[in-house]
């Protein structure tokens, strides 16, 4: 049975921000004490002592775009891309996601994403999920948003789409009618009340979040548009919107599928004046990554996974020269204030959850701790889904 007290010792804490070397003790799944020396655990039967060996220590990372239950369907019921698996997930160094439907919300129920987010929970690490899909009106599981967000733990805010060719194209009013009830529904709860809404290449980009934010008093951290590195004109928008006060998420790219880095137009955000604190990256994990030609035909059809949030971790680093500290807020911080889990998750402090990373040199994962559990050690998974082998 795992000891329910944890000791980290000679740990390169990086919290996100750079502490340096300290002692991390757990108490349940709970950060208890940060230090330079924490001493007197050392030898008890009741403490597991874990040394960190000087490697990098980080919060674990949070994903706010995982397809859990599968994306994908664009060509067919045979292209439905399989649900996603704990260890999967944790070997990647993701201990907290928000999962959510994407183009297929007839096949993919919400039902089975509010209980496929329950399993993954009980099983070992922490799952958000959204309401709604692509389309408009919004699939529910009440019959409403406030109430989805007001009844359900597991839901802290909708989702939908616009500015694609496979959207609803929903009217501003509708758009703002949309965010009110998410907005509502989060402060009945006491959640974020998130709306995040899934851009595509559309002409009409962000212009009608600009008018809803204009033309109501919709706090702006409302809207959380996503897969904002489409191109130039609409990453421009996201920066706009970032010095307004907003938030955007840019989705990572896995090198196999395409060229595109997050990185890359992470560094062009900041460039261009956007707020560190306001870029989030995410997976957009098992959903299906569609190329369309010019007739809006699917030509061709694969999916990503979590992994491509080291990829660009490391790209920020390594390619882009930021800042170990400043890169790993897009994956840690800045989610976590997103989903309004600000001193909960993404950062190693006292009382915040124990969900923490230790990486090697080139920042690979060595041990990842979930909620206070050992879940990967020396790279591979401990901590499985039941029926995984």
């Amino acid at each position: 049975m795992e000891k329910m007290i944890k000791l980290i010792k000679n740990a390169n804490v990086y919290a996100p921000e750079h502490l340096g070397k300290r002692d991390i003790l757990v108490c349940g799944d709970k950060i208890a004490e940060i230090a330079e020396h924490i001493e007197g655990y050392e030898g008890l039967e009741s403490v597991q002592v874990l040394d960190a060996c000087g490697m990098t220590v980080t919060p674990g990372l949070i994903d706010l775009h995982v397809h859990v239950t599968g994306g994908g369907g664009e060509q067919g019921p045979a292209s439905r891309v399989p649900e996603i698996t704990l260890s999967e997930l944790l070997t990647n160094g993701v201990t907290t996601c928000v999962g959510l439907l994407g183009t297929d919300g007839i096949t993919r129920s919400l039902e089975n994403l509010l209980a496929k987010c329950q399993a993954l929970n009980e099983e070992g690490m922490t799952c958000y999920m959204l309401t709604g899909s692509y389309q408009y009106p919004t699939q529910t599981i009440t019959g409403s948003v406030i109430k989805d967000i007001a009844l359900f733990d597991e839901i802290i805010g909708a989702k939908v789409a616009i500015s694609d060719h496979r959207a609803s194209n929903l009217s501003c009013e509708e758009l703002i009618r949309l965010a009110s009830d998410t907005r509502m529904g989060g402060l009945i709860s006491g959640k974020a009340g998130l709306l995040c809404m899934h851009m595509g290449t559309g002409k009409n980009m962000l212009n009608d979040v600009f008018y809803a934010i204009d033309n109501t008093e919709i706090p702006i951290k409302t809207f959380l548009p996503t897969h904002m590195g489409r191109n130039i004109p609409l990453v421009s928008q996201g920066i706009k919107l970032t010095e307004m006060g907003g938030n955007i998420d840019i989705t990572a790219s896995d090198p196999a599928i395409s060229d595109k880095s997050a990185s890359d137009m992470v560094a062009y955000c900041l460039k261009n004046g956007a707020p560190e604190t306001s870029i989030t990256i995410s997976s957009d994990g098992c959903g299906s990554q569609p190329r369309f030609d010019e007739k809006g035909e699917c030509i061709g059809l694969d999916y990503t996974s979590p992994k491509v949030l080291l990829i660009e971790l490391k790209n920020c680093v390594f390619k882009e020269g930021l800042p170990l500290e400043t890169a790993l807020l897009f994956l840690t911080k800045n989610p976590a204030a997103v989903i309004g889990k600000k001193g909960i998750k993404g950062e190693i402090s006292v009382g915040a959850d124990a969900d923490l990373m230790v990486l090697s040199e080139d920042l690979d994962i060595v041990n990842v701790m979930a909620k206070g559990k050992v879940a990967v050690l020396n790279g591979s998974a401990i901590l499985k889904g039941r029926f995984e082998k």
